[in-house]
């Protein structure tokens, strides 16, 4: 059997920014992450009230978090992970998903994380849970991290978990937003996990599982 999750929402309300600031916090210069957290506020509350896309933002911040790691090697950057995942997005699991991956993953299923966050990043999170990584990779070049590719996002996500598995469908799948639904409809068992109101909608038309406190609808 084989089992795919989305990351961020569906497993974890954490942030991989949030964990690079708190890292540059406590290892580097508490006045530059203040000063990071400062400026970054106001678009915050744009992308916070649907101003500016609360998505697409995110991503942005979370790409130029690499900026923020100095002298970087292959250790430092899986330091960094380690860090993030500690004390920010395991931090903030959510915790009766996680135990069904893990119960899949005991059970004898081939358990995947598939998100946009980057593999370094996930893979802490993932050892957790027995499960294996289909993330964005990033690299080393010019003394700096940046991200190979785009974004495994979107339907980018989908068209990589199932060229990395080598099938067309999965037997369950996991998201919790509008942008899960590609993933959703490739699996015979889709389970929407604390939805946005778009997702839940079309998961109470189809008849989808739906696990967790919801938003209303209208």
């Amino acid at each position: 059997m084989i089992v795919v999750s989305d990351m961020m929402g569906t497993l974890t309300t954490g942030s991989p920014f949030l964990g690079v600031v708190d890292w540059l916090r406590h290892n580097r210069s508490k006045l530059r992450a203040a000063w990071i957290m400062a400026s970054v506020t106001p678009a915050y509350y744009l992308a916070r009230n649907g101003i500016i896309d609360w998505q697409a933002w995110g991503q942005r911040l979370m790409v130029d978090s690499l900026k923020l790691i100095d002298n970087p090697d292959e250790k430092r950057v899986e330091e960094v992970g380690e860090w993030v995942v500690e004390h920010d997005l395991w931090r903030k699991r959510r915790e009766d998903v996680v135990e069904r991956l893990i119960h899949h993953h005991e059970s004898g299923a081939r358990v995947h994380i598939a998100s946009s966050v980057f593999e370094p990043f996930i893979a802490p999170f993932a050892r957790q849970i027995g499960a294996q990584v289909i993330g964005t990779p990033v690299e080393i070049a010019d003394g700096r991290v940046r991200v190979v590719g785009e974004l495994v996002a979107d339907d980018k996500k989908i068209e990589k978990v199932l060229g990395t598995l080598g099938v067309n469908r999965v037997d369950v799948a996991y998201g919790d937003t509008v942008l899960d639904i590609p993933l959703l409809e490739h699996a015979d068992q889709p389970v929407a996990v604390y939805p946005d109101a778009k997702l839940k909608a079309v998961a109470l038309e189809r008849g989808w599982e739906i696990i967790g406190d919801t938003p209303k609808l209208g």
